[in-house]
């Protein structure tokens, strides 16, 4: 929530470990300050493909900051979104000194594919 006590959204990078979703953030961000704060969370992925496709996920968030698990995860999210030969350099990237691995465990999914059909 912001400082007026309104939502905040952000695009996100994200992947799945089981059932828990895990992306990354600075500890200074609006969205690492709030985690922190209070660790609920809601998160939408959506398909922009027609017919189009979307799953909300509602959870709790848990916050680690340690190295190895943080560069492990910043590895895989820079392969998935930029590609596996880039994958290792947006791990060095992101996978720092400030930066929290997020993971939320969810507690409601709700989901809906073909919604132009």
């Amino acid at each position: 929530m912001s400082a007026s006590g309104a939502p905040r959204v952000a695009p996100i990078w994200i992947a799945l470990d089981g059932d828990d979703i895990v992306f990354t953030t600075h500890a200074e961000t609006a969205k690492g300050k709030a985690l922190r704060r209070d660790p609920r969370v809601a998160l939408c992925v959506d398909d922009e493909r027609p017919p189009f496709a979307y799953v909300i996920v509602h959870g709790t968030a848990t916050i680690s900051e340690d190295p190895d698990e943080l560069r492990r995860w910043a590895t895989v999210l820079g392969g998935r979104y930029m590609g596996a030969e880039r994958a290792e350099e947006y791990g060095r990237r992101n996978g720092v000194p400030g930066e929290l691995l997020v993971r939320v465990t969810p507690t409601k999914v709700l989901a809906e594919q073909g919604v132009a059909d």
